[in-house]
């Protein structure tokens, strides 16, 4: 019976330790969570991706700095700062992003979004994929703040 007892001890570890390593697939836009957008507009078009080593350099049109994981984005007419939600239209993933580029450049094409968010959306290797863009507006209620 110790050997029994000793054995299941050992799997019920071996269980335990295998499953503390399983990771669960990151939230890279915290703000896709929200419930508290409202649509201003929707734009539908041809999205791109773009990343440190075809940006040309590593800065974007905001001046930040380029983060080829970052929930960022580029559009040509948007304000900086605005927030988007891109939807892959092959296969309804979508993520929120800020726009903090100019772009993309390329006729046909309405936003270039980061590397990361490609991949996120699935049209990383693919490169080019049909999206719909709905400009977002924070719809929770302002603090009365003085």
């Amino acid at each position: 019976m110790k050997r029994s007892s000793l054995t299941s001890i050992v799997t019920l570890i071996t269980m335990l330790v295998i499953s503390s390593c399983a990771t669960t697939r990151a939230n890279h836009s915290s703000s896709t969570a929200r419930s508290s957008w409202k649509v201003k507009s929707v734009e539908h078009g041809k999205a791109s991706w773009y990343g440190i080593r075809c940006n040309g350099g590593t800065q974007t049109a905001s001046g930040e700095r380029l983060h080829n994981h970052a929930p960022t984005a580029a559009h040509k007419t948007l304000p900086m700062g605005t927030k988007v939600r891109v939807t892959n239209l092959n296969n309804g993933k979508s993520e929120v992003v800020r726009i903090n580029d100019r772009g993309p450049f390329i006729k046909g094409r309405i936003i270039d979004v980061t590397e990361g968010v490609a991949k996120r959306l699935d049209f990383f290797k693919r490169g080019i994929v049909r999206v719909k863009v709905e400009v977002l507006e924070d719809d929770a209620p302002e603090s009365d703040e003085a």
